[in-house]
């Protein structure tokens, strides 16, 4: 029984070694990976690597992270990165034994371990650990600002905020994050700045310091060239604050990009289904009802329920079916942050009313428009209906003397100006999408101009090769002749 006991034992401490053996390769391949980007300076080996280190991210292991930290702590590294090594080693608590053949660590490397020590300190929810080892980390970046840097940057300030949200302490990021957008764009890291404007954004939404978040984004630009990732996050924190600022128009436009620009795929469901609820919510401001289609998608179908139930009461104009809905579905409204747009929606409610009543009635009484819309008094209706016509909302007339509202006999669309402003609006975002994606290409360098140049240069000789052969004034003859008589 002993001997059994004590075999399958051995295996077991074997097969952890192996799974730590076979994590501690994949880690310093993909390393090595990151240094092979540093040395050509090319970005997508970066890239690829921290889609590599993110893959890993279920399997990281503190000893294993450690071991590695080890062996890149060096005293030939500047005294920012050791720094930064050693405060990884500290908030994973770990203590490897010394390498004395420990190599020279990159800027870039020393963030990327720092980051993967973030994502195991996250995932185990050791949140004050995380804090402390995220202010170590942002304070690397202004001591070599890289081209090769920016990628992995932008992250650690991801989870730097992420670190402060979850501890609910995020207003305590935000001197961080703006004295780091400031370095970031004086040294044309444009990702990083992406992120940081993203991060400043969602910091002020979430203390609904709408003015400054509206500010910000009047005093700084978002980087042309930035992920699409993070032009899609930037485009629907935009949208968000031009509607609550009353600007519908734009609200709009910018949450329709947004859901263009982030990816279609199960990861990104949870982005489309927020974008959604915010531009049903603009499209029912602006008195257009959405699309059915956009209800039966199916991962909007569920989130969307109570929208749609929401444009239903307003497509109608029932004033208490719109208030039944508000009541029953008010926590996940107040959840989602949105209450505040919907509670506009009433007198958009009232507007629809109004147009359907003036589409079914030719002629029709203040009172029977009082008892439909359920308003309180006829004079309500009268000053509704009133401010409806001078809105464009339906082309009436009232007498105030009789009580009643004349329609105006219905006009043809197609002599309107609305066909040519449709037209345009699809023109416009036509144009801008292929603009964007001329932006997007990647054209090759100018190496190929000087192989073209010398094979010009070839053509060119052998064409003056070839006249000056024609031009010779030789007969074939002769020489055959020649020939017979050397014969």
């Amino acid at each position: 029984m002993s001997n059994s006991t004590t075999t399958s034992m051995e295996v077991e401490v074997s097969s952890e070694q192996k799974q730590a053996e076979t994590r501690r390769i994949l880690l310093e391949g993909t390393i090595k990976f990151l240094q092979r980007g540093i040395a050509a300076a090319e970005t997508h080996y970066v890239y690829r690597a921290l889609r590599s280190a993110f893959a890993l991210r279920k399997r990281l292991q503190p000893d294993v992270i450690a071991e590695i930290v080890a062996a890149y702590s060096s005293s030939a590294n500047s005294k920012s990165v050791q720094s930064c090594l050693k405060s990884v080693l500290e908030y994973l608590q770990q203590s490897p034994a010394e390498n004395t053949a420990a190599g020279v660590c990159e800027p870039e490397v020393c963030l990327f371990l720092g980051l993967l020590a973030m994502l195991y300190l996250l995932d185990n929810s050791h949140l004050e650990r995380g804090v402390e080892l995220s202010n170590a980390l942002i304070s690397v970046i202004p001591t070599a600002q890289r081209r090769t840097l920016d990628p992995i940057s932008s992250r650690v300030f991801f989870y730097f905020s992420r670190f402060f949200e979850v501890a609910d302490r995020l207003s305590d990021a935000r001197p961080a994050l703006l004295s780091a957008l400031q370095a970031a764009t004086l040294a044309g890291m444009k990702e990083t700045k992406a992120m940081l404007l993203t991060l400043l954004l969602r910091n002020y939404l979430h203390y609904k310091l709408y003015d400054q978040a509206e500010r910000l984004t009047a005093k700084s630009s978002f980087p042309v060239d930035a992920p699409n990732n993070l032009l899609a996050r930037y485009l629907y924190y935009m949208g968000y604050i031009e509607a609550i600022q009353l600007n519908y128009s734009q609200a709009q436009t910018h949450l329709l990009e947004a859901t263009r620009k982030a990816p279609s795929n199960a990861a990104t469901a949870g982005f489309q289904q927020t974008v959604h609820k915010i531009y049903v919510i603009v499209e029912l401001l602006m008195g257009n009802i959405p699309e059915r289609s956009l209800f039966r998608v199916p991962t909007l179908k569920k989130p969307l329920l109570p929208y749609l139930e929401l444009a239903q009461a307003v497509r109608v104009g029932d004033l208490n079916k719109f208030q039944e809905v508000v009541s029953k579905y008010q926590d996940r409204f107040l959840k989602d942050s949105v209450l505040i747009l919907i509670q506009r929606l009433r007198h958009n409610v009232i507007k629809a009313g109004i147009r359907s009543i003036s589409t079914a009635y030719s002629r029709i009484s203040l009172r029977d428009i009082c008892l439909k819309l359920h308003l309180d008094s006829e004079e309500d209706a009268e000053y509704i209906v009133a401010k409806a016509i001078r809105d464009g909302v339906i082309d009436a007339t009232i007498d105030h003397e009789k009580g009643f509202v004349q329609s105006a006999d219905v006009h043809n669309v197609y002599e309107t100006s609305d066909p040519q402003y449709a037209f345009d609006k699809r023109i416009t975002f036509c144009l801008g999408m292929y603009n964007d994606s001329v932006k997007s290409m990647r054209y090759p360098g100018s190496d190929h101009r000087k192989e073209l140049a010398s094979a010009i240069e070839a053509i060119k000789r052998e064409r003056e090769l070839a006249q000056e052969l024609e031009n010779d004034d030789y007969d074939g003859d002769s020489d055959e002749d020649a020939m017979d008589e050397d014969l």
